[in-house]
């Protein structure tokens, strides 16, 4: 690895990461439509414009203002406040001066802008566009040339270059609905709203490859339906391959759709489906009441649509039957994208192809691992051989090498030497968590609390709703643990929605674990339905647990249940459904509690002598049996009517 910092400098200066285009969304209109009236007001125009207006499409047309001899500033605003121009040539076109300025106009903001410009030929050829000849050049010859003599060649230059822009021609005898549709398509994933494209990942490293490869795979030329697995170990990039490929292919199809999560999300089928079927069909009143309605909407409602489906996070075969139950299902030339930890899933299932996933090579993994430690494309000369060995450490695993490398950013070589001989291990499994653990055994107690909180509790979460139980339990403020955990490269922030990589959770869960691997009320947080109901029954918790949150069927309860538990801050029980499996009290309550939330609580008054001092929230909305709360102590910041309601 001596020449690695070389490589990667030459490497980097002569190629471009794999990435979206960012576009700024400061654009009033995304659409501003150019056309010759008297050709195309009535049928085609009117047709298109209700199209892009029925997929939210803001689009400016020129209905309104009036002709003079220049085309005002309102116009000329409008085509500069819009993303993209559709110039619709038609035989009529060249005739009108006006189309003609406008046209100039449009194409010296493609220059001056970078705005995009797309042509439709409407019942006219791109050729006799190109070069004013046919019934288009005739109408052209109709102008007063000599009237017009200073913008003559302006106009036939600018005719000539906008007939060498990507665009749609459409001849007598075609569909104007099929047609239409098919410029909504791609206009909607392609140009005009780029924002739609998935975040792949700030440093897309190798990506370009690997999703090139998985493209193949896919043979999107083909008319045949294709289904192709992504396979590997967690923290290796699945995912970010998946969201490279539905990037870089979605325009090709007539709908997509990226269902993130699939294994986490796998105890609510039908909420998958629905989440499916909408970003398919475009309805999103559309109500999927159970597992076997979903399963019979994708059966027969998609036969007919160019479909690119990726489900990500496979776990089990039981979703693949539920969401993407055979290739008969999908319209001629759709692909379905899988990723999954487990090769036999794809197997059983009989994806035409599937593609492992390779760990980065050598020079790969020590870029990314330095543009998280150094901020910079290779380490500093007294760090080149730290970093070699750390990227040994990690194995060419991603999520390793950036969580380790977030981990020893601004760090001394003192602190790198004490660090990387922390954990040895031969496990190579066990060695990369304890890559991962590393970040964590070096956080305060606050933020440990706060990153097993999140790890057991509020993966998944709005931020929102996860600061103020946060905030109760904690000296630290939740806007800054939350920050320095992302720092920590241990969480990130999706649309204001909290995620943690599937094995830095498992590290997390695994922690509060090995806590007590053999007595689940030595533990400090517990979440499973089965082993909060064993703990509560038996009365075995002790002042280790601090925290219970648990979606429960059926809770199971007696007068002692939290006795033992001294120290419990936060109690979170939602019934899945209602039940009255206990109507009597509790003798007891942690004074410690901050955070009560047990909707239909089934007890008829809380413990007497409870001291409720640094209790900040109690939501028991619809407990209708409870007659009185404790003695004492009432005084607290809760939002108690607002749960309510």
């Amino acid at each position: 690895m001596a020449s690695l910092t070389k490589e990667i400098a030459s490497s980097s200066s002569s190629s471009v990461p794999f990435s979206s285009t960012d576009h700024p969304n400061h654009y009033k209109y995304e659409v501003f439509l150019s056309f010759r009236g008297e050709d195309t007001r009535h049928n085609f125009i009117d047709h298109f414009r209700s199209a892009l207006c029925d997929k939210g499409i803001e689009t400016f047309i020129d209905d309104k203002l009036r002709r003079g001899e220049e085309i005002p500033a309102a116009l000329v605003k409008a085509i500069e406040e819009s993303r993209v121009s559709i110039i619709v040539f038609s035989p009529n076109y060249a005739s009108s001066r006006w189309c003609l300025d406008e046209l100039v106009k449009i194409l010296e903001c493609r220059k001056s802008k970078g705005q995009e410009v797309r042509s439709v030929f409407y019942k006219v050829d791109p050729s006799d566009v190109r070069h004013q000849r046919g019934a288009f050049g005739k109408a052209f010859a109709t102008l007063d040339q000599h009237k017009h003599k200073d913008s003559m060649e302006k106009w036939k230059a600018a005719l000539t270059e906008a007939a060498n822009l990507s665009g749609w021609p459409f001849k007598d005898g075609e569909y104007e609905a099929k047609f239409i549709k098919k410029i909504i398509g791609e206009l909607s994933t392609q140009v005009v709203n780029p924002s739609c494209d998935l975040h792949v990942t700030e440093h897309p490293i190798g990506i370009k490859s690997f999703s090139e490869e998985v493209c193949k795979l896919l043979r999107v030329e083909e008319n045949s339906v294709h289904m192709v697995g992504i396979w590997g170990p967690g923290g290796i990039g699945k995912t970010t391959i998946a969201k490279a490929v539905f990037n870089s292919i979605r325009h090709r199809f007539a709908c997509s759709c990226f269902l993130a999560e699939v294994r986490s999300n796998s105890n609510d089928l039908a909420k998958l489906q629905k989440g499916l079927l909408v970003d398919i069909l475009g309805d999103s009143t559309l109500e999927v009441s159970s597992v076997d309605q979903g399963v019979s909407f994708i059966k027969t409602r998609m036969r007919k649509q160019k479909v690119l489906i990726v489900l990500d996070d496979v776990n089990h075969s039981s979703q693949l039957q539920k969401l993407v139950p055979y290739p008969g299902c999908f319209g001629p030339g759709s692909r379905v994208l899988i990723t999954t930890r487990d090769k036999r899933w794809l197997i059983a299932h009989q994806v035409d192809e599937v593609y492992q996933v390779k760990m980065l090579k050598d020079h790969q993994a020590l870029n990314l691992f330095s543009l998280n430690a150094f901020k910079s494309n290779a380490p500093p000369g007294e760090y080149l051989k730290l970093s070699q060995r750390a990227v040994r450490y990690a194995q060419g695993l991603p999520l390793a090498l950036i969580v380790l490398g977030s981990h020893l950013f601004r760090r001394s070589i003192e602190e790198w030497e004490a660090i990387l001989d922390s954990s040895r291990r031969e496990d190579p499994h066990i060695e990369i968590r304890d890559v991962l653990k590393i970040s964590y055994d070096a956080l305060g107690a606050d933020l440990k609390g706060y990153f097993l909180d999140i790890a057991c509790f509020f993966k998944g979460w709005h931020v929102e709703n996860a600061k103020p139980r946060l905030d109760a339990c904690y000296d630290l403020k939740s806007v800054n643990g939350i920050a320095r955990l992302q720092e920590k490269a241990l969480i990130r922030i999706d649309d204001d929605i909290i995620w943690m990589h599937d094995l830095i959770e498992e590290m997390g869960k695994d922690t509060v674990h090995q806590e007590s691997p053999d007595e689940l009320g030595e533990r400090s947080r517990l979440w499973s339905e089965d082993d909060v109901n064993y703990v509560l029954t038996n009365t075995t918790g002790t002042n280790k647990v601090i925290g219970i949150q648990v979606l429960t069927s059926n809770i199971s309860l007696n007068a002692k249940s939290f006795s033992t538990m001294k120290k419990l801050k936060y109690i979170s029980i939602i019934p899945i459904i209602y039940y009255e499996s206990f109507w009597r009290n509790i003798d007891y309550l942690s004074d410690e509690l901050r955070w009560l939330e047990w909707p239909h609580c089934p007890l008829q008054c809380f413990p007497a002598d409870f001291h409720a001092k640094k209790l900040v929230n109690l939501n028991i909305h619809r407990s209708s049996i409870i007659t009185h709360l404790w003695e004492g102590y009432k005084v607290l910041s809760l939002n108690y009517e607002q749960s309510r309601s």
